[in-house]
């Protein structure tokens, strides 16, 4: 839903400039039904890529003893491949619990109200595609202080998402996206919010699986093996961050 407010000048008049506000979707129904819309017909080779994914790239930064969370999980695809001691998956659509490994304990909560988590209870915190699905600037705020709270000092956050500086276009053609941002501007907050940045990329992987043919699996290695592909494809930033000691 998107409100406008119209602003009044120093006399009273009507202003003809207008204030936008954006809400996310957050009825549990109608992310069911995107998120079948969007994902369940090509679902078999998003599970594939991302086990290619985890096993070549992600898995770096998950040691076999962690405890690891999954923000936004969607369908899984990341946090049922990573090998790690304890896993968490937190959303808001009702059909991820159906998708999820028996290993993954779900978390069904708006991640910028207080996790379900005690303090300093989690090594790493990932995250995909999700920040741009957030209300505003506040909401993701929350959620930052949420995760700085639940990691362990020296644990990490992971996030990628869509740069806008490389799709100042094709952003919006998803009708959830709400939150713009870039590497830099990710970095910022999480500085502000206490982490360290340890990995900053501009660009890493391309946009989007949706609506896009489905590449060769052995492309996908070779295009993560050699990280001068990036600036030719990469439309999504990685953002790595640690929890100070």
């Amino acid at each position: 839903m998107v409100s406008a407010v119209i602003s009044r000048d120093a006399s009273g008049a009507d202003s003809p400039f207008f204030f936008f506000m954006s809400t996310s979707i957050k009825d549990p129904e109608e992310l069911k039904r995107i998120y079948e819309r969007r994902f369940e017909r090509m679902l078999d080779y998003r599970n594939r890529v991302w086990t290619v994914l985890v096993e070549d790239f992600f898995q770096r930064y998950v040691q076999p003893g962690d405890c690891v969370l999954d923000l936004g999980c969607g369908y899984g695809e990341f946090i049922n491949r990573v090998r790690c001691a304890r896993k968490y998956g937190m959303d808001l659509n009702p059909q991820t619990s159906r998708h999820l490994a028996t290993d993954v304990e779900f978390l069904s909560q708006d991640c910028s109200t207080p996790w379900q988590l005690p303090d300093s209870s989690l090594d790493v915190v990932f995250t995909s595609n999700f920040f741009e699905h957030l209300p505003d600037k506040l909401a993701l705020r929350s959620t930052l202080r949420e995760a700085a709270r639940c990691l362990r000092p020296g644990g990490h956050l992971v996030a990628m998402g869509p740069n806008i500086k490389y799709l100042p276009g094709l952003y919006w053609d998803f009708f959830d996206h709400h939150t713009i941002l870039t590497e830099a501007s990710l970095g910022e907050v999480l500085e502000m919010e206490g982490f360290l940045l340890e990995r900053v990329t501009p660009r890493f992987l391309p946009y989007t699986l949706v609506n896009a043919p489905e590449y060769s699996l052995l492309l996908l290695r070779i295009y993560l093996a050699m990280p001068w592909l990036w600036w030719i494809k990469g439309r999504q930033f990685l953002v790595v961050a640690v929890k100070p000691n």
